[in-house]
C-alpha cells in the first residue's frame, strides 16, 4: 500500500469555512478524528441544501452513506478555521462519490482529506433509484476528472 498523499487545494471547486469547537479537541490537544467526519458530512450537506436539492424532512429520495475514508496528514486545533474542500468524483446512476479536503485557514496542505460515497435512495422503501435531475445538475459543477470518474 503506498503512503497518501495530499490533493492541491485548487482541486476542489467548493469550500465552506468551518470553525473549530472547544468540545472538537480531545485528551491529546487536537481534534478528534471522529469529527473530521462531522466535517465532511457538513460541507456535502451545505452544498446540497444551498442549491436546492436537499429536502431532509420531506424529500422523496435521500442519499445513505455507505462508504467513508479519511487519510489524516496534520492536526487541526480549536480555534483553527477549517476550510472544507468538495468535489465529486463519480457520480453515477444512483450514487455519488464525495471528495473533501480539510485545510487549516489559509494553508495550501491539507490537514486531512477522505471521501464518502452516498447512494441515493426511495426515503418509503429504501431502494436505489436514479439520481434525479435536480441534483445531478447541481453536482455537475463539482465533477473532478480523476481516475474515479473514468470508470
Amino acid at each position: 500500500m503506498s503512503k497518501p498523499v495530499t490533493t492541491a487545494r485548487s482541486a476542489y471547486p467548493h469550500f465552506l469555512i468551518i470553525p473549530t469547537r472547544w468540545m472538537d479537541n480531545d485528551v491529546y490537544g487536537h481534534v478528534n478524528n471522529v469529527v473530521y467526519y462531522s466535517y465532511f458530512d457538513t460541507v456535502v450537506n451545505e452544498y446540497l441544501i444551498r442549491n436546492g436539492v436537499l429536502d431532509f424532512e420531506r424529500g422523496a429520495t435521500i442519499g445513505l452513506v455507505v462508504e467513508t475514508h479519511c487519510n489524516y496528514f496534520a492536526p487541526l486545533v480549536f480555534p483553527d478555521r477549517v476550510e472544507a474542500g468538495l468535489r465529486v468524483t463519480r457520480l453515477g446512476t444512483s450514487s455519488v462519490r464525495y471528495e473533501v479536503g480539510l485545510f487549516r485557514e489559509g494553508d495550501e496542505e491539507a490537514a486531512a482529506q477522505g471521501h464518502f460515497v452516498h447512494v441515493y435512495v426511495d426515503r418509503v422503501t429504501r431502494r436505489p433509484v436514479s439520481l434525479p435531475d435536480a441534483l445531478r445538475a447541481a453536482l455537475e459543477p463539482i465533477v473532478a476528472v480523476t481516475d474515479q470518474t473514468a470508470d
